[in-house]
């Protein structure tokens, strides 16, 4: 689908490591481009035609990340990216929100982002984490994360979708669950904010925060979601221009309204714009046509890779366009940089959830992970190439 619009794709190389960071259509490179080449100037800075319009075309990608979730663009903060969202969450609210006597609810098969932090502060407040079990197909149930909740349960953080096993949460479950019983409900959305369609006014979600570069928008932007009246108890991590709406030599200050005093200094304009253009090319292809193809593809993979000797798939079964596997014994980088010599882009390591291989007891793995401008015809030239395994340390050594 829509490959003509990535020149990436020109090169002759086959990118599966969309679960890392996805390909940029032509539309968004545009309009950074059009940004830097056309009328450049600050945000929230100038009276004057390019400043104006720089306003206008911020503040419009607020608006289109609001709309594209359904909150109120007011609820909206943009961050350098889902880790600095969940940072600013769990250090700017969570520090002065939990106490030692309380327990926050986490899994094994979370990012590096929604663990560290957690263990972080857990050690500094004295607060106790509990993993949710995973299941013997190393999915998150509803029902092991039941078994976890006690009266001192105060906060449940999940990823919407693993970015290693790549199971799909039930957050609209978790989330009614979590407003029945007074627990925060924090989600990292990073891995389904460009794949499925998510309506937060069907969801109790307090938290959530997504990266635009895993929707076809560029590097070092994000978004940081929070209700309105949590954000207004969120204590900023940065001070300085654009976020004050005054200060004097006696020590007084008065910070700006929400979500102004949560983006101190000079943001990343051109990539905020970037993702307005990433949002606008989202809602064209719209997210139930890639959700569906995405499926298709990876149904396909999987059945070609089960024909495959000394394949080991570690999620058969998840809806999502992630799949785990590791290749006999070769280490999955040296399965990785065998597939790099015919431009095939894998993923192989941990994959930032450095707590997983307690569960499945393999620590590196190589990762496939989907996307709409995939094709059958890459998935035959893996499987192809992983057939011929005895060239792998020959590729390596």
């Amino acid at each position: 689908m829509n490959r003509e619009d990535f020149e990436i794709f020109n090169s002759g190389v086959i990118y599966l490591d969309n679960a890392a960071t996805t390909m940029k259509p032509k539309c968004v490179v545009d309009a950074v481009v059009d940004y830097y080449t056309k009328y450049t100037a600050n945000a929230h800075r100038g009276d004057y035609d390019n400043s104006l319009r720089v306003d206008k075309e911020y503040e419009g990608t607020r608006e289109k990340v609001a709309n594209f979730i359904n909150v109120r663009p007011e609820e909206i903060v943009f961050t350098s990216g889902s880790t600095d969202a969940l940072n600013m969450i769990i250090y700017g609210f969570m520090e002065g929100y939990l106490k030692s006597s309380d327990e926050v609810i986490l899994n094994k098969g979370e990012h590096a982002s929604n663990l560290l932090p957690w263990i972080v502060l857990s050690k500094r407040v004295g607060f106790s984490i509990k993993y949710a079990d995973l299941d013997s197909e190393n999915n998150l149930t509803v029902e092991n994360i039941i078994k976890k909740i006690t009266p001192n349960t105060k906060v449940i953080s999940l990823a919407h979708i693993s970015n290693t096993i790549g199971d799909i949460r039930d957050i609209e479950t978790i989330g009614n669950i979590c407003k029945e019983k007074n627990i925060l409900f924090v989600v990292d959305a990073t891995q389904s904010i460009g794949h499925i369609k998510l309506d937060l006014q069907k969801l109790n979600i307090d938290f959530l925060g997504f990266s635009a570069h895993k929707m076809l928008g560029p590097t070092g932007v994000g978004v940081l979601y929070g209700k309105y009246s949590l954000l207004e108890k969120l204590v900023p991590r940065e001070y300085g221009g654009g976020m004050n709406a005054d200060f004097n030599s006696s020590g007084e200050y008065s910070l700006k309204d929400i979500p102004t005093r949560f983006e101190a200094g000079t943001q990343n304009i051109a990539g905020v714009i970037g993702l307005g253009a990433a949002i606008d090319y989202l809602e064209k292809v719209g997210l139930d046509n890639i959700h569906k193809y995405e499926m298709e593809l990876r149904n396909y993979l999987v059945e070609k890779l089960e024909k495959i000797d000394n394949i080991k798939i570690y999620n058969r079964n998840v809806n999502s366009g992630l799949v785990l596997f590791n290749v006999g014994d070769y280490f999955s980088q040296d399965v990785a940089i065998y597939l790099n010599q015919f431009k095939i882009c894998v993923r192989a390591g941990n994959h930032c959830a450095k707590m997983l291989h307690e569960v499945i007891c393999d620590r590196a793995t190589c990762r496939i992970s989907l996307y709409f401008y995939n094709t059958k015809e890459e998935i035959d030239k893996v499987c192809e190439v992983l057939q011929d395994q005895d060239r792998i340390l020959d590729t390596v050594v």
